[in-house]
């Protein structure tokens, strides 16, 4: 799941970007859709809030429709794949928006979504793009984040913070039920393969805590300062810079590169407005939508928005490398790699 937004001047962000629904005069989408037409997006809560992306998307959608955009949130990124799941050809959703390449094996499994129509040409990710289903719309990396007044000298690799001082405590999140839990599971193993479950076992005298999701994590007790380092993304101190004005926290660079995320949407084949939902699929490579995401859903934009990128964004670590493995290998070997995790954190 996408960075869940930061609390403090929270409103700042979102005055910063209200001027971005006045564009949508000039919205390179055109809609014949009713007033009466109603498009349902399934996502997940932090998106929907009042300074996250969602309030801004929606006026300037709206606008350039004139139709009515409905955001029904749900808990997480796995939530909204289970729900769509259980719902099948009766969902509402005419689109999900918020699952990620880690999740994408597992949707397209499903049976349940279509092709998108959209033109990706304009994409400006780190990974080539192939998928005709799913329209990214952000990515970020994983990463630890730690707090400069709290630790001076933070672990430059999984192998120094695994033989770190036994003082050196990490809180992380549980790879079934939290996005960032995944992906460090995925992190791991990528980096260590055969040898993951001994390095999990190896890294749990470090790990303070493991929580469900990423916001019990970050808000509750790494701010709260009950330990110096938190899994989170690597624009996540971007925020911090831009909004909060302060540079006390930062992004551990590793030598040994980072765990891709790129976050997606998709059309639901039951849908009764394909062809407004596609519009709307289009729209969110559009500058109105993809200039409210880095300092609303605190990732990098899935297309290149120039001088409108924060430029907070440039103070930010660049990944040695990019780490992702492939949806199919993740789809086929997520139980048995969580398995792994269980069996090494509970020895």
């Amino acid at each position: 799941m996408a960075f869940h937004r930061l609390g403090r001047k929270s409103q700042l962000a979102l005055k910063s970007f209200a001027s971005i629904a006045g564009l949508c005069a000039g919205s390179l989408i055109s809609g014949n859709a009713s007033a009466k037409d109603t498009l349902t997006v399934y996502t997940y809560d932090s998106f929907t809030s009042e300074w996250g992306a969602g309030p801004i998307v929606e006026k300037a959608f709206e606008a350039s429709c004139d139709c009515d955009l409905e955001f029904i949130a749900l808990d997480s990124s796995a939530g909204i794949l289970n729900r769509v799941q259980l719902e099948g050809d009766s969902t509402r959703a005419d689109v999900v928006l918020g699952l990620d390449t880690n999740l994408m094996g597992l949707a397209e499994d499903t049976g349940l979504l279509d092709t998108s129509g959209v033109d990706t040409s304009t994409l400006a990710l780190p990974i080539e793009w192939d998928s005709d289903i799913f329209v990214p719309f952000d990515y970020g990396y994983f990463a630890f984040v730690y707090n400069t007044e709290l630790m001076e000298n933070p672990p430059t690799s999984f192998d120094e913070l695994i033989n770190a001082p036994d003082d050196v405590k990490i809180i992380i999140q549980d790879p079934r039920t939290s996005t960032p839990g995944l992906g460090l599971l995925l992190w791991m193993k990528s980096v260590y393969g055969d040898e993951a479950a001994a390095k999990w076992e190896a890294l749990q005298p470090k790990i303070l805590t493991v929580t469900k999701g990423w916001s019990e994590a970050y808000f509750s007790l790494f701010l709260n300062n009950e330990a110096p380092m938190v899994l989170s993304y690597s624009t996540s101190p971007g925020y911090h810079i831009a909004v909060d004005e302060t540079e006390q926290y930062q992004a551990a660079a590793f030598s040994e590169g980072h765990y891709l995320q790129v976050e997606v949407a998709a059309l639901l084949k039951s849908s009764k407005n394909k062809e407004l939902a596609r519009k709307f699929l289009s729209f969110m490579l559009q500058p109105e939508f993809q200039q409210a995401l880095p300092l609303t859903n605190v990732m990098y934009p899935a297309t290149d928005i120039g001088d409108a990128l924060p430029p907070a964004f440039d103070q930010l670590i660049t990944p040695a490398e990019t780490l992702l493995i492939d949806k199919n290998e993740v789809k086929a070997n997520r139980k048995a790699w969580t398995d792994e995790w269980l069996d090494a954190t509970t020895r």
